[in-house]
């Protein structure tokens, strides 16, 4: 079998700028996150990364063409990111390209579009602490992860968070104010699938975390279409009894 083609994309703002964030992620976010993914999957994952410093972003046409799985974290740049760039890569998501949004990803142009709403949610930027519950204990993202697993340091995220309602929620958090969210959901677009998965602030060293890298390893895995090609969703017209043969449709004059 070949192995899932992965890409993480970082936005490396926070990394160049802060040195406490240089301290606890050296190499990038995006580094550590491949590393994780690497160090949980192996031979059964080829990752690269990119960055909103590289020409279009690290996502042209032809890297997308070849990524299984896309792996986004943003936080301070998103209006940089290129309005082309994320209809190239929404084209692909509603293709089948699978996608994994992370943390402050929440208000990524990518997340945001997808969405169809505000993506808006309650936050404190603080030292708190995050328990991480699993909601879907048979789920596969879920599988190998401690139920709950504590995040000892982190920004706290909670409801009402503006989303659509999952086709599945993986997991939960709470916080030591009292808040909860929900910090593990699924969707699916188009061919595509899609995880939201919350812990990740840059002050802190989640991605260091082995359950936290355990939970984005599987849900890699999971994210990847099994498709024999990727193609777009398309409208097509179908004689009666011919259920194989569409043909093209160009509007509702035209018959």
């Amino acid at each position: 079998m070949n192995p899932i083609r992965v890409v993480v994309w970082g936005e490396n703002v926070h990394e160049q700028e802060q040195q406490e964030v240089r301290d606890i992620y050296p190499d990038g976010m995006h580094t550590t996150i491949k590393q994780g993914i690497e160090e949980n999957l192996g031979e059964r994952v080829e990752v690269t990364t990119v960055t909103l410093q590289d020409p279009e972003h690290g996502l042209t046409e032809e890297v997308l063409r070849n990524t299984d799985v896309l792996v986004w974290w943003g936080h301070a740049a998103h209006a940089d990111v290129a309005d082309e760039v994320v209809e190239r890569v929404h084209r692909h998501v509603l293709a089948g390209m699978g996608l994994l949004v992370l943390h402050s990803g929440h208000w990524s142009k990518i997340f945001g579009k997808l969405m169809g709403t505000s993506c808006t949610l309650r936050w404190r930027s603080k030292n708190d602490r995050e328990i991480v519950w699993t909601v879907d204990p048979t789920h596969p993202i879920a599988q190998g992860v401690p139920h709950p697993f504590i995040i000892p340091a982190q920004e706290m995220y909670g409801e009402f968070f503006d989303v659509p309602a999952p086709d599945e929620l993986v997991f939960l958090s709470t916080f030591s104010g009292g808040e909860v969210f929900r910090s593990g959901m699924t969707y699916r677009r188009g061919y595509g699938k899609i995880f939201f998965f919350s812990p990740g602030d840059q002050d802190y060293p989640v991605y260091h975390q082995k359950e936290v890298r355990r939970v984005i390893s599987n849900g890699v895995e999971w994210a990847k279409t099994v498709r024999p090609e990727r193609t777009d969703p398309v409208l097509l017209r179908y004689e009666p009894e011919d259920f194989y043969n569409g043909h093209g449709y160009t509007g509702a004059m035209d018959n």
